[in-house]
């Protein structure tokens, strides 16, 4: 993944969204993958997100790499 980090926090967004607001934001824990919407802008300890295993999200971008998720 082509990625750049937020300013120290961990977070960390595709460079492909350039300065773009409307993207999705990973972090990386110890057992775990935390994902937000960078459109919510609340204080930081109120935003939403998902979060799944290390697993789950290697699944998932092999899934996004290989096209499955591709518009036709």
């Amino acid at each position: 993944m082509n990625s750049m980090s937020s300013a120290g926090t961990g977070w960390f967004k595709s460079s492909y969204s350039s300065d773009s607001v409307a993207c999705v934001q990973v972090k990386f824990e110890p057992g775990r993958v935390l994902i937000r919407d960078t459109k919510y802008r609340g204080a930081p300890d109120r935003r939403p997100m998902l979060t799944c295993s290390p697993a789950d999200w290697a699944a998932l971008t092999a899934r996004i790499r290989a096209g499955e998720f591709d518009r036709r």
